[in-house]
């Protein structure tokens, strides 16, 4: 359900970026005959400079889209409750030594949960976003349900980071983009006349934007050395400068690529990779080699669950699921699910399984929920 079977009348306030996406967004669903207003959400405030941070540059890029469309523009500033809902989990993540993704958690918590209860007090009857995800209202057991889908451009889908939301969130979504491919998305903008039809795509966090992670991070997490050793031998082999400076499965920035370990055919030195963290005693394991036993994993263990359906998916049904954004859907089934956990088996061992990102469960096309991996 990518709009109303009535817009005339049915008032929708459009999250609104400054990006192509959101731009065409708002575009389609005033073409469309609905009483659309763009709203542009301020989440971040400290240290916002325009050498990392874009936002006066988005606010400008998106008055210039809302006056060329015709829609009114509210500016609202949720800084507080991203810092308090969102920043603060992320840093409470990496001290703890796992690698969190706080897009997903402002989705949940700020752009699905402020911003949609700021929209029902300016009166709209829907809210109305740029992510590329489809919305299907179905009748399952003689109840309506909401489902949240794929998007039809399989590059683009960002149904992994929406996991979070609810049957009542849902409900009052709109995806104008779902059905689209991003070329037609550029090309509807640029036939409109609007400026952002090739702007760049904001990548990374966005309270981090350009600058370097590491850099960032030491600016609230001081640093605390400790070592770098073997996992198969407890070699040492070096220091790092803290252990939520690294994530499982990192290659670069360890700098210890010059130790002498296993040698593959052609003499030449594996590549060293973050295998585990010991946060007892503060020391960083790594292995030699990307397909290392102990970078692979066919099982996980997930907490934190949210059931998009309200209800927990069938055990030992093959489903398919993400243990990170960017790799394809692997055939796993859910073997339990008690006392707020899941465990998924995966029908093969997956790579640098990561505790603190998110798996997102899979049924076809439609995205069942998922949780956080522990």
């Amino acid at each position: 359900m990518s709009s109303s079977k009535d817009p005339q009348g049915t008032k929708v306030v459009v999250g609104m970026s400054g990006g192509v996406d959101s731009s065409v967004a708002a575009l389609l669903l005033k073409r469309q005959g609905f009483e659309v207003t763009g709203l542009f959400m301020k989440n971040w405030e400290d240290d916002d400079s325009d050498e990392y941070c874009s936002t006066r540059q988005d606010l400008v890029d998106v008055a210039s889209v809302c006056d060329v469309i015709g829609i009114d523009l509210e500016v609202v500033n949720f800084s507080t409750e991203y810092k308090d809902k969102v920043f603060a989990d992320f840093l409470h993540e990496y001290e703890a030594g796992r690698t969190p993704n706080p897009d997903i958690l402002c989705n949940s918590e700020i752009k699905f949960r402020c911003f949609l209860d700021h929209a029902l007090d300016l009166g709209a009857d829907r809210i109305a976003t740029g992510h590329y995800a489809r919305v299907r209202e179905w009748r399952n057991d003689g109840r309506s349900e909401f489902q949240l889908l794929k998007a039809e451009d399989g590059t683009k889908d960002q149904s992994y980071f929406l996991y979070r939301l609810n049957q009542a969130q849902l409900a009052k979504t709109l995806f104008p983009l779902g059905d689209l491919y991003k070329r037609e998305v550029r090309r509807i903008a640029a036939e409109a006349g609007l400026h952002v039809a090739d702007k760049k795509d904001s990548t990374g966090i966005c309270f981090i934007g350009e600058r370097p992670f590491r850099s960032f991070l030491m600016r609230y997490l001081p640093s605390r050395p400790g070592e770098i050793r073997a996992l198969d031998d407890n070699r040492l082999l070096g220091e790092h400068d803290g252990l939520m400076y690294h994530t499982i499965g990192q290659r670069k920035g360890l700098h210890i690529g010059g130790i002498k370990g296993n040698q593959d055919e052609a003499g030449e030195h594996d590549a060293w990779y973050v295998a585990a963290k010991s946060m007892s005693d503060n020391v960083l394991y790594v292995v030699q080699g990307h397909d290392h036993p102990a970078l692979l994993r066919d099982r996980l263990l997930a907490t934190e669950l949210n059931w998009i359906a309200g209800r927990d998916p069938h055990t030992h049904w093959v489903y398919t699921a993400k243990p990170r954004y960017r790799t394809p859907d692997m055939p796993c089934e859910v073997d339990s699910i008690a006392a707020g956990r899941a465990e998924i088996a995966f029908a093969q061992p997956q790579w640098a399984l990561t505790p603190g990102q998110s798996v997102v469960v899979y049924e076809s096309t439609v995205c069942l929920g998922g949780g956080i991996i522990v």
